[in-house]
């Protein structure tokens, strides 16, 4: 029913397109016929803003991998840079839970770890819309902020890192088989909110698959039990990610990405000192809306890594 839903919207979209186009040009011809200028306008604006909607229709419709409809976690870590690392990762975690809540998305915290002085060391979130995973996979990498630290009384310029990887959510049609000895856990006294109660006991879990050395933290949940449940969905959905990594022909380039969070790796830069600019350095687009970025304006480096993407995997096949 859920796929049977995405595609009766996606059907209905393009036919609504197609109608409003023609009635666009219809009213165009009248305007023109009877020379009205201001008419003709509004008909000319109407069509662009329909070229603009029919363009992000086009790269909805490219978004046809096995997992893109699929809702997504992503995981924040901080990088080189401390305290200023820290707090870059608590700006991104706000950045793409605003982008979240306004494309009318639910975003659910899994696990978070607190900076010692300021921000966060990690963050794990799950994002649950329709296609949650296929918009956002193309934000894996390494992030760059450069700005004038909040932190320093000398009020110095301070370069900071930080990664953001996404995996898609396993479905219950989607198998993964993991054999339970390959899987270490670990229980932990949970950190941060959450009342007595879990900063109290040791709920808080950690699996770690061995072959792979993936590890993956829960600690939302005040019972133990629970936290391990959604550990291990996370620890799935990690392990199908890294499936579909190996099947993609740009999987090779990502990975690579993956080795250091610092200088080298980054794929967006953040500057907003001594100017303000945000750029992709895989796709070039650049904004000088910084302000507009980080609380959440990220469509257009989705849409030009997405069709980047897309148009890489049909030149390898």
């Amino acid at each position: 029913m859920r796929e049977r839903t995405r595609l009766a919207d996606a059907v209905g979209r393009v036919r609504k397109l197609e109608q409003e186009r023609a009635d666009a040009l219809e009213f165009a011809e009248l305007a023109e016929a009877e020379g009205d200028e201001a008419s003709l306008d509004d008909a000319a604006s109407q069509l662009a803003l329909l070229k603009d909607l029919a363009g992000r229709a086009e790269l909805e419709a490219l978004l046809s991998g096995e997992a893109d409809g699929n809702d997504c976690y992503i995981e924040i870590n901080s990088g080189a840079g401390g305290t200023e690392s820290n707090d870059w990762a608590n700006m991104l975690l706000r950045m793409y839970t605003r982008w979240a809540t306004a494309h009318g998305m639910e975003v659910e915290f899994v696990e978070e770890t607190n900076g010692e002085q300021a921000g966060i060391k990690s963050a794990t979130i799950v994002i649950k819309g329709t296609n949650a995973y296929g918009w956002l996979k193309t934000e894996a990498g390494i992030h760059r902020l450069v700005r004038i630290s909040p932190f320093d009384s000398n009020a110095k310029r301070h370069t900071s890192f930080a990664s953001v990887w996404v995996y898609p959510v396993v479905d219950d049609k989607i198998v993964i088989d993991i054999n339970p000895s390959d899987v270490r856990v670990d229980t932990y006294r949970a950190s941060g909110s959450g009342g007595q109660h879990v900063n109290k006991t040791d709920s808080a879990v950690r699996l770690t698959h061995i072959p792979s050395g993936i590890a993956v933290a829960c600690q939302n949940q005040r019972s133990q039990h629970q936290n391990r449940e959604e550990a291990w969905k996370v620890l799935r959905s990690r392990l199908y990610e890294a499936e579909l990594q190996r099947r993609e022909a740009v999987a090779a380039e990502v990975e690579a990405n993956k080795s250091d969070i610092g200088w080298g790796h980054q794929i967006r830069s953040y500057v907003l000192q001594p100017y303000q600019m945000v750029k992709d350095l895989r796709t070039d687009v650049e904004t000088s809306d910084t302000d507009g970025v980080l609380d959440g304006d990220l469509d257009p480096f989705m849409a030009a890594s997405l069709a980047q993407r897309v148009g890489a995997t049909r030149e390898t096949a």
